[in-house]
């Protein structure tokens, strides 16, 4: 018996060892594996940002991702994990710019070029982190593909799916009313806000009828920008203001005169049943006020500042200095009924944390109703499937009402527009125009926009961009539809949706047939993880602890259907302490077995406990195959569990101990070979560390054992 073997098992003098020896074997990249492989199976890793770290969310997916890819490898498949990286261009640029800010500087001070430069050498500093943490806990990527958001062909792949969209007609600039962060000057989309619940206050007031001398009280949590109001509306069945439709309201402060409108959109219940219209700052008032023909007044600035139409007592101030003068001006008028405590969801920018500002800004927008109809038609026609399967509801949905895609950024840091402007005639000129071009090599004398993609717009194009496209590649031929994606539950519509309609468009195929939605990782108190708040957990803590196979086990242990995970370290010791049942089991049968280690499928058993052991493996083998089949994961790690531990140990184990026949060594042989097959998806490195001391003539490496 091998030396070490008698020692108990240290995950801490294994799993580096092993890792480095399977990325020494070629066997990551499919194109090495041994053996004729005639079906592929492949999938993208859902690209980590540059500027993140391991969570526990990632480490889960990536230990389904790796249970896939090891079952499917071992199964004789040729297989392919694409990994890489998202450039994510807001989150990326501002660690840059706080960076900067310490040195006395901004992003202005360097220039764009310059900034540039500074945030690409982050990039190759810090960028990859990510990656060599999950190889940590054993993701077999093969690395040789890793693929990079702004790579120069992935660049080319963002290019070529702008022009072809613009071609179609789809992209096209407008003035429309956007998501604005005023800190990093950028537009969001519906999708990059996050939601907060804040106390705030809900104002009641009064807007004199011109026609009566009478008062409609409107309530609103924004005062700030009635100054931007362009008419009153209640419902057209709340009989309290039936007779005052169509008559004149008096924007109060402005003395305005505005129109009382009646719309069915607006609720009878909320307030008082009548609510100011500011078409400039708010998506329901610009829908409303586009059917009404009403005049928009833009009062708040991209800066977060009042503008000169707010009135010169206001112009130049913040937001909420101008709430406080606006209140202050309504109480001298008294105009103001009344005030009230009021808790209201305030959308927040995602990566600042900044209020968004709703305000009118020219932009670039991709058309959806096309593409949502390729993105719902892929689910209906049962092209693409959800697990669980309720997600395709919420993903459906969210399809059968999506607004167009502002698909610009006003940041530096991402995929330049491939567009570029030409003013013809003077500035003061009458029939002055601008001209524009859209693709690589402008003719002489065009300027290149400043505006950059939204990172989910090349994020969009990740399945099949990542395999070579545009160029018609032979990883593209092989690879291309992916058999699953792996993804967390929050990126449903930003990513996967986009996804889906891109493949369909770009590769008139979808991009994937599977959707697995992995549970959410909640802290133990059922709320989100926070690392601010001390309740985040870092998986490389665990691993250092408890070792790769301990962290996956209890990922997947607790990964049983449900939406969400009240996270338990006891389930990763109890990893722990399965591995090393597992090492001393190993131990038993090699020592027992000694020279006559035969791991041949048993025939002709004569002994009825033999034979019940096989017929049990035998069983457990199909049904952990159906289940990895039907992503199931944590049943049947448990089910393996069960066995291993209860049949297979406690009983079978301590009933061979008075045995030393023949048939039972090579029972012993054989079902150990074939337990540390099983569970060698789920807990890669000790099924391995076994592998390599079990005394077997021909052997390589656990991961291409046949199934």
């Amino acid at each position: 018996m091998n030396d070490d073997f008698l020692k108990p098992y240290s995950f801490k003098e294994n799993e580096d060892k092993i890792y480095k020896d399977w990325e020494s074997s070629g066997f990551f990249n499919p194109d090495k594996l041994p053996g004729k492989r005639e079906k592929t199976f492949s999938i993208v890793i859902p690209p980590p940002n540059v500027t993140g770290s391991l969570h526990m969310g990632h480490a889960l997916n990536a230990s389904i991702q790796d249970i896939l890819i090891r079952y499917k490898r071992m199964k004789g498949f040729k297989t392919l994990w694409l990994p890489g990286t998202d450039h994510a261009g807001i989150a990326t640029q501002n660690v840059v710019e706080k960076q900067l800010k310490k040195e006395g500087l901004s992003r202005h001070d360097l220039g764009r070029e310059k900034f540039l430069e500074k945030v690409w050498e982050w990039k190759e500093k810090y960028g990859d982190i990510i990656l060599g943490q999950l190889k940590k806990i054993g993701a077999s990527c093969d690395w040789s593909r890793t693929r990079f958001t702004m790579d120069k062909e992935y660049a080319k792949a963002v290019s070529e799916a702008f022009g072809h969209y613009y071609k179609k007609g789809w992209i096209y600039q407008g003035d429309r009313i956007v998501n604005w962060c005023p800190k990093d000057a950028t537009s969001l989309s519906d999708l990059e806000l996050e939601y907060k619940e804040e106390k705030g206050k809900l104002w009641h007031i009064k807007y004199p009828i011109k026609e009566s001398g009478d008062f409609i009280t409107v309530a609103t949590t924004r005062p700030e920008t009635m100054l931007g109001d362009s008419a009153v509306a209640v419902n057209p069945q709340d009989e309290r203001y039936k007779k005052i439709v169509g008559k004149h309201a008096i924007l109060p402060i402005l003395n305005r005169e505005i129109p009382i409108i009646a719309d069915r959109f607006v609720e009878k219940d909320f307030g008082t049943g009548a609510v100011k219209i500011t078409p400039a700052h708010d998506f329901v008032d610009a829908d409303m006020g586009e059917r009404h023909n009403l005049p928009k007044y833009q009062v708040i600035n991209e800066k977060g500042r009042m503008t000169e139409i707010a009135g010169k007592e206001f112009e130049g101030l913040k937001i909420l200095e101008a709430r406080e003068k606006v209140i202050e001006e309504l109480k001298k008028l008294n105009l103001l009924e009344k005030e009230e405590d009021y808790i209201h969801s305030v959308a927040h920018c995602y990566r600042c944390d900044s209020v968004i500002e709703p305000l009118i800004s020219k932009q670039w927008f991709l058309k959806m109703d096309k593409l949502a109809e390729l993105a719902i038609k892929a689910v209906e026609d049962g092209k693409v499937k959800f697990y669980p399967e309720r997600w395709s509801k919420i993903y459906l949905d969210w399809l059968s009402k999506v607004k167009d895609w502002c698909i610009s950024r006003q940041i530096w840091w991402g995929h330049q527009l491939p567009v570029y402007f030409k003013q013809e005639g003077t500035q003061d000129s009458k029939d002055k125009e601008v001209k524009i071009y859209v693709g690589e090599n402008p003719p002489e004398g065009y300027t290149r926009s400043t505006d950059v993609l939204d990172t989910w717009f090349s994020s969009a194009l990740w399945p099949f961009a990542t395999l070579g496209y545009p160029e018609k590649t032979n990883d593209l031929k092989e690879f291309y539809p992916t058999s699953v994606l792996s993804t967390a539950r929050d990126i449903l519509n930003l990513w996967v949706s986009r996804m889906i309609f891109s493949g369909e468009e770009f590769m008139n195929k979808e991009p994937f047939s599977d959707v697995i939605i992995h549970a959410t990782i909640l802290a133990k108190d059922g709320k989100r993880m926070s690392k601010s708040l001390g309740t985040g957990i870092d998986p490389m803590t665990l691993i250092e602890k408890y070792g790769a196979d301990a962290t996956r086990f209890g990922l997947i242990w607790q990964a049983m259907g449900g939406q969400d995970i009240r996270w338990a370290d006891e389930h990763v010791l109890a990893g722990q302490k399965f591995a090393n049942k597992l090492w001393n089991i190993s131990r038993f049968i090699i020592s027992k077995a000694e020279d006559d280690f035969n791991i041949s499928d048993p025939h002709q058993i004569k002994d009825e406990e033999n034979r019940k052991i096989i017929d049990g493996i035998k069983k457990l083998k199909a049904e952990t195959e159906n289940k990895i089949n039907g992503y199931d994961f944590g049943q049947a790690l448990h089910d393996i569990y069960e066995f291993v531990w209860r049949e297979f140990a406690d009983k079978y184990i301590e009933y061979s101990k008075n045995k030393d026949d023949q048939e039972t060594k090579n029972i012993l042989s054989y079902s150990l070979f074939e337990i540390i097959k099983i569970l060698h998806p789920f807990m890669p490195f000790v099924t391995e560390a076994i592998y390599q001391r079990l005394p077997k003539k021909e052997k390589e490496y656990l991961i291409v054992e046949e199934w």
